[in-house]
């Protein structure tokens, strides 16, 4: 059985156990006697005959055999030493930050808050969501605007979604301003962006950009010329400027609103501290990164980056949002608003794909806020400032030029008829990495990190003397950009200032948020698997977190290593013949992935090929990802078992033959079954001419099984933090990487630049992230994985990720029908269970996935793909024991159910519709209900041993949204009655 595969996958003879053993949760005894149950004599029976015989990968995936947790360690060690941590004073908006250790252990580092998923269900959530209030009050307070989001993915995403933002708001128009200023990488993302939309974008100098009234015959737009017109829909501007300069834009901001135009304002979040707020400018939207809150550069991510505008443009904004509403005891609760913006509602016309958010990293940040207070940031940004002056003092008294006399922490020295090479070698030597601005320009940024020791280095690669500190001089000041306003008032920011404090406030928000530390959270397509703690301990080695993204080849030869292995062995996984780990979230993926598809018509002069084929059961971002892309979408039918309709699938293919751009399909399908059509399906396809995307969220059930490449599709998406291990992170980080077929190759994203034109990419294809690899420090926890595993252990895990499923099936079946079933009556990896027969007695999905956490569960995934029913996903990495401990709370709960339906229980007031219970409930000395309290907290005999209280009652989502509240609620409302 698998320990037998597990110990063949190790290298070592000598190991009595393999790691693949220790992510794989059933014992040898306990898949027998699951296979027993579902009538098979083996775990390959059970395979045959779920997994279609036309798509099975013949003989096993060329990859390493497996290593033990501490070979792998060893390995990846040696390979990060190949890394050089050099001094990067790079900026662009990535700087050295010092992540305080409180902070680094209990949420960084810790399962409790790194294995928590997307809060859906917020009852169980409602520590990261207070986490996340507290970011969007962060955001909101720095950057004087009404609403932040709950994070976006980096600071280049977020500007390129600010762009979509105000083209919502004057549709009618196609040109957007980006001024030269701003950072290369987020120039490089929006025009990635703006192309496939027929968005024009005008990069030049915003100080000869002049808005006025559109002439009738309207103007062409130019880049080698100032714009005067109107036409514009938005205008996106740096602060302080990708070269240090600090500008008050408020005259631009009114003369752009005269002309009808938004304007963008990309700001550095600690700069936001000491200048002039956005809101305070007449900004309409500010975007950002939080990395400087304590968040390591990791080489590019994964970093949040943060989202404001102004209240009428709340329902354009993209992303999550937490609003405060109220439980059903009236007491204040946090849940995500405005779901109605979500991508499975909205599809096609949704405002954006992206459905998760950089959660993780969110909290990082704001916790650094609460640990430091006002007080505290200002003190940090007015050191970085006043050694930047230092600095510029000294460089001035040597005669160098500074082209600007206002900045915050970053100088542009202009050096003259003398070549900025020279400069830059001599930093080099002396282990300091300086920017390039031009032949004769030099950019230094420094951080809360710099010390006077550095300063004096980077005086004398100048051939300057470091100068006294004080007096700094005035003319180095930027007074007219002075920030007036106060921030980050609530007490949540003025009370956490002791290490004790802090690991309390954290602990308290941990405790409130149910995790894989508690149980299984069987979510259908979200794949909450083991995080295995030898996985996530790179993450922290300073080889890999210290990185600047944009530091020379010859200091990141490990970095490159390390990428050149995953991509090679995601390759093998998927059949495909190259892979880009560029995209940080799925969404991200399916977006990169279709643009591969459309550069590759253009190529062939068939760019009119616009129209994506979408199956109806899809994931609400595919047909958001096609719209972004600039594809029409045409939804295809799918039949009554969940299969899609192939005759359907023909007549559309037909129908738009020459049009036919693409196809996307999910595999194993939505419903969670092998399509023995797969390969029908993909012939259809090619055969007018089209491409074919397939989703890989479900790659769980593929992994050594078969691969997308060999049974037809040309490209893929992958969900590392799905299939490959990476921690959800309480809804973020996630990594979307794509595999391409060969024709596709030319057209992967392409590496963004700090030192190359813009408009001069190696690859037809943009950017679609602000760093080369995207959220490339978290990528170790994906490699150590599959080292780990080897070819052996990936195939076992598979295996039985698909035995556990098909043993939740059977065992509920009786109770709650399966409702798609593939070939022989098997799932995939996930089954869908139906629970709208007891509508009519007034039970509700949303009652069982309330109940279930009386019983300490997460609820699986609800109504989706359709509604009244769960997608149950148990996972490779839980044990039998766990399987038949959820599947006897939800038949317990199905009697329960039956006491309702049979007039037994109160239709309205009853253990259900009362779920969740709290502490607070079952302690009152009130209890006027129908039930005990014991039926109510204590319905299994495992909640008498350990038990997860909820924080909050049932919360009224309605009251949520009608009240739209996003930052921190007034003290007041959480104090105790």
């Amino acid at each position: 059985m698998h320990r037998e595969a597990a110990r063949e996958a190790a290298t070592s003879g000598t190991k009595s156990d393999s790691f693949s053993s220790r992510h794989i949760g059933p014992s040898d005894a306990e898949m027998a006697g699951m296979l027993n149950h579902l009538g098979f004599k083996n775990l390959d029976a059970l395979i045959d005959a779920t997994v279609p015989k036309s798509i099975r990968l013949q003989g096993e995936l060329q990859l390493p055999d497996g290593k033990s947790e501490a070979e792998a360690l060893a390995e990846l060690r040696t390979i990060s030493r190949e890394n050089k941590v050099a001094r990067s004073f790079l900026g662009a908006g990535y700087h050295d930050s010092i992540t305080p250790p409180v902070i680094q252990r209990n949420i960084l580092e810790n399962p409790g808050w790194y294995t928590a998923y997307t809060p859906y269900q917020a009852e169980l959530a409602q520590g990261r969501l207070e986490a996340l209030v507290n970011f969007q009050t962060m955001v909101t307070d720095l950057t004087g605007l009404d609403i932040a989001n709950a994070s976006l993915l980096d600071e280049a995403t977020a500007a390129a979604e600010a762009m979509a933002l105000c083209h919502a708001a004057a549709p009618d128009r196609k040109m957007f301003f980006v001024a030269d200023h701003c950072h290369p990488q987020t120039i490089e993302v929006v025009r990635t962006r703006a192309k496939p939309l027929g968005l024009e974008i005008v990069v030049g100098d915003f100080r000869k950009l002049e808005f006025k009234v559109a002439q009738a015959s309207g103007l062409r737009s130019s880049e080698s010329k100032p714009e005067a017109c109107s036409t514009f829909f938005g205008a996106l501007v740096q602060y302080p400027t990708t070269d240090g300069a600090v500008r008050d834009y408020s005259e631009f901001v009114r003369q752009a609103h005269a002309g009808g135009a938004l304007v963008v304002i990309a700001a550095d979040i600690l700069a936001l501290t000491l200048l002039k707020t956005p809101g305070e400018m007449g900004a309409d939207v500010a975007v950002g990164s939080t990395q400087r809150f304590g968040v390591p550069v990791g080489f590019g991510g994964p970093h949040a980056a943060y989202f404001a505008t102004r209240n009428e443009y709340k329902r354009h904004m993209p992303g999550r949002l937490v609003g405060v509403s109220h439980d059903a005891e009236g007491r204040p609760a946090y849940r995500l608003a405005l779901q109605t913006r979500e991508q499975h509602i909205r599809r096609d016309k949704a405002t954006s794909n992206i459905c998760t958010a950089q959660v993780l990293l969110a909290v990082m940040a704001s916790m650094y806020a609460v640990y430091h207070g006002p007080e505290g940031l200002t003190a940090i940004a007015q050191r970085v400032h006043q050694l930047a002056a230092q600095l510029a003092n000294s460089l001035s008294e040597a005669g160098l030029k500074l082209v600007h006399e206002a900045f915050f922490d970053t100088l542009h020295v202009e050096l003259g008829n003398k070549s900025a090479r020279e400069i830059l070698a001599r930093a080099a030597k002396a282990g300091m990495n300086l920017r390039g601005l031009g032949d004769s320009g030099i950019g230094i940024s420094l951080d809360e990190t710099t010390t006077e020791k550095e300063l004096a280095q980077l005086c004398e690669v100048f051939g300057a003397e470091l100068r006294d500190a004080s007096p700094v001089n005035s003319k180095f000041d930027p007074p007219q950009a002075d920030r007036n306003s106060k921030f980050l008032q609530h007490p949540v920011f003025n009370t956490h200032r002791t290490e004790t404090q802090m690991l309390r406030y954290m602990r308290k928000l941990e405790s409130r948020d149910l995790s894989l530390c508690h149980s299984m959270i069987p979510l259908g397509s979200c794949t909450m698997k083991l995080n295995a703690t030898a996985e996530m301990f790179p993450v922290s080695w300073p080889e890999f977190s210290k990185l600047h993204p944009f530091a020379p080849a010859n200091q990141t030869n490990g970095y490159a290593e390390m990428c050149a292995q995953l991509e090679e062995w995601l390759a093998e996984i998927t059949g495909f013949a190259a892979v880009s780990l560029q995209p940080n979230a799925g969404s991200q993926g399916e977006y990169a992935g279709l643009l591969a598809i459309r550069g590759y018509h253009e190529s062939r002069g068939d760019a009119h090929r616009n129209i994506c084929l979408i199956p109806t059961s899809a994931h609400g971002t595919n047909p958001a990802s096609a719209v972004m892309a600039g594809f029409k979408v045409v939804p295809v039918a799918c039949l009554k078992d969940g299969d899609i309709d192939l005759a359907d699938l023909r007549a559309k293919a037909d129908q738009h033959a020459r049009d036919l751009g693409a196809l996307m399909v999910t595999y194993p399908s939505t419903h969670g079954v092998f399509e023995p059509t797969i390969r029908d399906i993909c012939d259809i396809v090619h055969s007018h001419g089209g491409q074919v995307y397939l989703d890989g969220a479900n790659m769980n059930a593929q992994v050594g099984l078969c691969r997308p490449g060999d049974y037809g599709a040309d490209v893929c998406h992958l969900n590392l933090h799905k299939t490959f291990c990476i921690p959800h992170g309480g809804g973020g980080p996630g990594i979307g990487p794509i595999g391409v077929a060969k024709h596709l190759v030319p057209f992967r994203p392409g590496f963004p630049s700090l030192n190359s034109q813009p408009s001069t990419l190696s690859a037809s294809t943009g950017p679609v992230a602000a760093a080369p690899y995207g959220s490339a420090s978290i990528l170790t926890i994906s490699w150590m994985y599959i080292r780990m595993m080897g070819r052996a252990g990936l195939a076992q895990a598979t295996k039985i990720a698909i035995l556990n499923a098909n043993y939740m099936a059977k065992r509920l079946d009786h109770y709650f029908p399966v409702l798609f079933k593939g070939k022989n009556g098997l799932v995939a990896h996930e089954c869908i269970i139906d629970l709208r027969q007891w509508k009519s007695a007034g039970i509700e999905v949303e009652d069982v996935a309330k109940r279930l956490m009386d019983y300490g569960f997460h609820a699986p995934t609800v109504s989706w793909p359709v509604a009244g029913t769960m997608m149950i996903e148990p996972t490779e990495s839980e044990s039998k024991d766990e399987l038949d401990r959820f599947c006897d709370a939800m038949i317990a709960i199905h009697a329960e159910i039956e006491a309702v339906a049979k007039g037994q229980a109160d239709p309205k007031n009853n253990v259900l519709k009362n779920a969740p219970h709290t502490a607070r409930q079952i302690a009152s000395s009130k209890w006027d209900r129908p039930y005990s309290r014991e039926q109510a907290a204590y319905p299994a005999p495992w909640t008498r041993e350990y038990k997860f209280w909820p924080a909050v009652g049932r919360i009224d989502n309605v009251y949520g949204d009608r009240n739209l509240f996003c930052s921190c609620p007034p003290i007041e409302g959480f104090r105790e009655e």
